[in-house]
């Protein structure tokens, strides 16, 4: 590493400062998908670089330790970079930090964060379940600025405007483009791709707003696993039903080696794994802790033998049951929602994970209670983003 801008510094002894710059090989990603590289005295993190290739960078801050870097110049590229397919990241699009990576190499690269967290080879992982890489994003969560619809910059409040967008269902165009959202700073977009329906959520949720006649505030239908699911505004949804088709074969796929006795669907949200197994004769609890996701679930599993309980997974009494189907959010289950998994009592559990550290963390704390990773199925539901999806097999 030499530093720049003449500093008179040993460039081996001290990190660079804000302002200077140097030429870097990053050797691996972080976490949060920058590359990085060691540093005297730490590390530095780098956006929009690949590790392996050389760039030339400028320090922009430091934090925790961390010095962040920005991207000056490509000196000698990796194999798996290319141009960002959207225009918008040339514009200051932070959204879909991966744009400049392979996508092959996203994946790959993906595989090898999953099998790391497992503790496995990538040959012991199930082939990874590829989805579209554009246009099939159902949900979008979108800044405002002067009553247009925005997206932030990477690791910024700073909104940016945008003309369009690369992974944005076709649904969503005209809201993001010609819709005003007035006074509001942020808007939920969502749709349903397969029944056409429209929704803007604005915050503050008063906010007056110029859309289309069939675009509502509260909720939207869509059709996935051969059912239809009411998702309200709040309440999480896939990014697309394509991802809840592929995310539950997966889980009926573990579920149909169990007999059909007795399963929980824990964080069921609106009840997509719960009205799955029902269907196949399951007799499901599903438990939801955020009160519009219960709601929802009620509502969508009327017809079927499914009882929805509105409760924090951590503070409700396990029921005895033989499988349990476990999507908790990024934070993963920790040893509170283990141990309820625990004392359910089940020979197999099927657990739905969204972050790699969070997936190293739950099946420790499983493995520490009996269990062992029998099987393990990535998908790739969030392309040009380092966001990961894996369904694991667990017994004991």
């Amino acid at each position: 590493m030499s530093i720049r801008r003449g500093s008179s510094r040993s460039h081996r002894a001290l990190r660079p400062a804000r302002g200077d710059e140097w030429d870097v090989t990053p050797t691996a990603f972080g976490r949060a998908g920058d590359a990085t590289a060691r540093i005297p005295g730490g590390r530095v993190s780098i956006p929009g670089a690949i590790p392996g290739e050389v760039v030339r960078v400028r320090a922009m801050a430091q934090r925790k330790g961390v010095v962040h870097a920005q991207v000056l110049e490509i000196l000698d590229p990796s194999p798996d970079r290319v141009t960002p397919p959207c225009a918008e990241v040339a514009r200051g699009c932070g959204a879909c930090q991966w744009q400049h990576l392979a996508l092959d190499a996203q994946r790959a690269e993906k595989r090898i964060r999953i099998a790391h967290a497992l503790g496995v080879e990538d040959s012991d992982l199930d082939d990874t379940v590829t989805l579209a890489a554009t246009a099939f994003r159902t949900t979008l969560d979108a800044a405002v600025d002067r009553g247009r619809a925005g997206l932030r910059r990477y690791r910024s409040h700073r909104t940016v405007p945008i003309e369009g967008c690369l992974v944005a269902h076709p649904l969503l165009a005209e809201l993001i483009t010609d819709a005003d959202y007035g006074e509001a700073t942020e808007v939920l977009l969502r749709c349903g791709a397969r029944t056409g329906e429209r929704m803007a959520a604005p915050l503050p949720a008063g906010a007056s707003i110029r859309v289309p006649d069939d675009v509502v505030r509260d909720r939207i239908h869509e059709e996935a696993a051969g059912r239809t699911w009411r998702i309200s505004a709040d309440s999480f949804a896939q990014a697309s039903p394509e991802a809840m088709d592929a995310l539950v074969d997966a889980v009926l796929r573990a579920g149909g080696e169990v007999p059909i006795r007795r399963a929980l669907d824990l964080y069921s949200g609106v009840g997509l794994f719960a009205g799955a197994l029902a269907d196949r004769g399951w007799s499901v609890t599903a438990v939801e802790g955020a009160p519009s996701a219960a709601a929802d679930a009620r509502h969508n599993l009327r017809d079927l033998e499914v009882a929805v309980v509105e409760d924090d997974v951590t503070a409700w009494r396990a029921e005895p049951a033989e499988l349990v189907v476990a999507d908790p959010s990024r934070a993963g289950l920790g040893p509170d929602g283990a141990a309820v998994v625990d004392a359910t009592g089940a020979t197999r559990v099927v657990l739905v994970s969204c972050d790699a550290h969070a997936l190293a963390r739950d099946t420790a704390h499983l493995r520490g209670l009996g269990f062992e990773v029998t099987r393990a199925t990535p998908l790739d539901p969030f392309p040009h983003t380092p966001h990961v999806e894996v369904v694991s097999v667990l017994d004991r």
